[in-house]
């Protein structure tokens, strides 16, 4: 099956049923404030920022995916596997957050945030690279990632956040953040190109 080469379409209806789901179970995983004044929704705010932080980054991923996707013409085997493993991590993110929520932001489950979107990102990357092998170096979606500085930039981010956690975990969430501040203007890179090639 790894050689036969499809349609993208399947592909990214599926990623985009995925990620409706992930974002569903996220906000079900939040908790009510057992009282209705504002100091209870006060104590819930720690839970509440990490939800939009998240539902960002899951946007975030959706919204380039789908921009990559409008510039992709074929997809084989390694497109569709490289696809899974990002959408595993991503399914991962709803279990992260819950862990943050229930260990009070411990150093483990802020690590391992870290640790579930980074390899989310490098599920990304490899999606990239095996589409880039399905459909040509000279391919629309070839041109536009180029040397991808944003995506290994947000891998290291990601990463160096991790052990960083261990000391301040507040240290590790800024960079966390950081991320999605340099994700949050969409990248038009793939939309530019795929634009220059029709009307080339």
């Amino acid at each position: 099956m790894s050689g036969r080469r499809l349609g993208p379409g399947r592909v990214e209806a599926f990623t985009d049923g995925v990620v409706a789901i992930i974002i569903t179970i996220m906000v079900l995983e939040l908790k009510v404030p057992e009282t209705g004044n504002l100091h209870a929704l006060i104590g819930s705010a720690p839970v509440l920022l990490a939800y939009v932080l998240s539902f960002v980054n899951v946007g975030l991923f959706w919204n380039n995916h789908h921009h990559m996707f409008s510039a992709v013409e074929r997809v084989d085997g390694r497109v569709m596997w490289a696809n899974l493993f990002l959408l595993f991590w991503l399914s991962l993110v709803p279990f992260v957050i819950r862990w943050l929520d229930e260990s009070a932001f411990a150093a483990g489950a802020t690590a391992a945030y870290g640790i579930v979107l980074g390899l989310a990102a490098i599920g990304y990357s490899l999606t990239e690279r095996a589409i880039i092998a399905c459909n040509g170096k000279e391919s629309a979606v070839a041109r536009a990632i180029g040397s991808d500085w944003k995506g290994w930039g947000s891998i290291a981010l990601y990463f160096t956040g991790v052990p960083l956690a261990f000391v301040s975990r507040w240290f590790a969430i800024a960079l966390y953040v950081a991320v999605v501040a340099l994700w949050l203007i969409p990248d038009r890179r793939i939309v530019r190109a795929f634009e220059g090639e029709l009307r080339g």
